[in-house]
């Protein structure tokens, strides 16, 4: 029997709770459309293409949010394999490394271990999508104007996540009977990115080979 991710990786390790959408919103709506077409077993290259007749930015707004609450679970699962000893930096092998910057508490690229890295990162993503400036709730508020800019400066990080789980912790992954899973979730992100072409693609190079052997 297929276990669902929530079996596989273990709440308890998780660092947040997950953020929700309030019942009775558009964007609840919408969540729970994207949640039945998941369930349904559609391609997942139609899953992720905007309903007609609904707002682009909300649909960005959902997906982000969920992509936010998928990854911090395989990220807060996978902490007990990264530590400060095993993953010094935060890196995809050796040819990438990954800095940390917000602009206030570090306001030059930091070199950090990567649990650290992810740790400020999935700090900095809650703060943004809890901020009603940015990802507003109420009726009839709108959008900011840099939305999308914001939007795609997250999913690009949260891309990194996916480089170093795969790249630094894939036996972990695969002993914890996860793989499925985590194939899955990714494919999700990546042709959502793609559907709305929210990251270069020149950034996810270091998961170029893994990406060609599962989303094509």
């Amino acid at each position: 029997m297929a276990l669902c991710l929530g079996q596989v990786f273990s709440k308890d390790k998780t660092f947040r709770p997950r953020k929700r959408f309030e019942p009775g919103t558009q964007r609840f709506e919408l969540y729970k459309k994207a949640q039945a077409s998941l369930k349904s077993g559609l391609d997942l290259r139609k899953v992720v293409q905007l309903p007609e007749g609904e707002n682009l930015n909300d649909w960005i707004a959902v997906h982000v949010v969920d992509f936010f609450n998928r990854i911090n679970l395989i990220y807060g699962t996978m902490s007990e394999y990264c530590t400060e000893r095993t993953c010094p930096i935060m890196s995809g092998g050796l040819r990438y490394e990954y800095r940390w910057q917000d602009g206030d508490d570090y306001k030059k690229p930091t070199k950090l271990p990567a649990l650290k890295y992810m740790n400020l990162l999935m700090d900095w993503i809650e703060s943004l999508i809890n901020n009603e400036d940015i990802f507003p709730t109420r009726v009839g508020v709108p959008f900011p104007k840099n939305f999308q800019q914001v939007c795609k400066k997250i999913l690009s990080r949260l891309f990194r996540v996916f480089v170093h789980v795969y790249i630094h912790h894939f036996d972990s992954i695969c002993s914890m009977g996860a793989e499925a899973h985590i194939n899955t979730c990714y494919k999700h992100y990546y042709y959502f990115i793609s559907e709305f072409n929210l990251i270069d693609h020149s950034e996810l190079e270091p998961l170029k080979e893994m990406t060609d052997k599962i989303c094509n």
